[in-house]
């Protein structure tokens, strides 16, 4: 059995409730986490707290408290994995703007020259918020965008999470990256 056979099968067990699957599964998977955790932090802001361990450890965390998710196979796993990466980065620069922003102290007006222009945290919610106004036009346009970009994903992987063609994954890839584009550009 191929390590992508055997990790499919440790989750459909995992799926079932069979206790030491997941143990048996993280050391076949952990260093794929690793390299989705990685690709996140590279867009990350430079000083971020999060290390690619720490994040791959809080994705874990929230992974294990799905446990009766009917997994598919090893890339819809994945996938699942990098939408809860994402949330964790998400959370984290949502918090750290709060922060920055006086966790809800009362704002004083500055001169207008003197306030910087959008940090690298209000760039990533911006880009949650137009991948949330995409799944609200398109939903399998934003898990596209989602297992290729974020989960890293190939062509045919995204497709066999979503039970599509490649072909249409392709087609979609595109509209969405043009969707989102005029999105963001428009909501500056």
């Amino acid at each position: 059995m191929s390590a992508k056979e055997n990790a499919t099968q440790l989750l459909i067990n995992w799926g079932r409730g069979e206790s030491g699957a997941l143990d048996q599964l993280m050391p076949i998977v952990y260093d794929e986490l690793q390299n989705i955790a990685h690709r996140f932090l590279i867009y990350e802001r430079k000083d971020h707290t999060l290390t690619t361990t720490a994040l791959v450890h809080e994705a874990y965390l929230n992974l294990v408290d799905q446990r009766q998710t009917n997994w598919q196979n090893r890339a819809h796993f994945f996938a699942i994995a990098a939408q809860s990466m994402r949330r964790i980065l998400i959370d984290y620069a949502r918090k750290r703007n709060t922060e920055k922003r006086g966790g809800g102290t009362p704002k004083i007006t500055l001169i207008e020259e003197l306030v910087p222009g959008n940090s690298y945290d209000e760039d990533i919610i911006a880009v949650d918020d137009s991948l949330k106004r995409l799944e609200q036009f398109d939903k399998r346009l934003a898990r596209i965008v989602e297992y290729r970009y974020f989960a890293g994903l190939s062509i045919d992987e995204t497709a066999e999470v979503l039970d599509v063609s490649p072909a249409t994954v392709k087609r979609d890839w595109r509209t969405a990256k043009a969707w989102l584009l005029q999105d963001l550009s428009s909501n500056q």
